[in-house]
């Protein structure tokens, strides 16, 4: 499994952008239920799981008082963080 890349590697290659990891975001954002979500073509994450695993972004996203920017910076580091299925 360390031989799959990052999310995060994957940006750096230009093989997720931007907008993608975004609309990531916004995707589990407004919607946490589980289950694998297409992020770019041929890279897919349960972004459930990827947050879950991620103390920081748990907690970020249980702290009632985080601004909207610290919510969607906790998910998006938790995603670039995260490796594909």
């Amino acid at each position: 499994m360390a031989d799959t890349p990052t999310i995060g590697e994957l940006y750096k290659l230009k093989h997720v952008t931007d907008e993608q990891i975004d609309a990531a975001v916004r995707d589990y954002l407004n919607h946490t239920m589980p289950g694998m979500r297409l992020i770019a073509e041929g890279v897919a994450l349960c972004l459930a799981a990827v947050v879950l695993t991620q103390p920081y972004a748990r907690e970020v996203l249980a702290w009632e008082k985080a601004t909207e920017a610290q919510r969607r910076m906790a998910v998006r580091t938790a995603i670039l963080l995260a490796r594909p299925m």
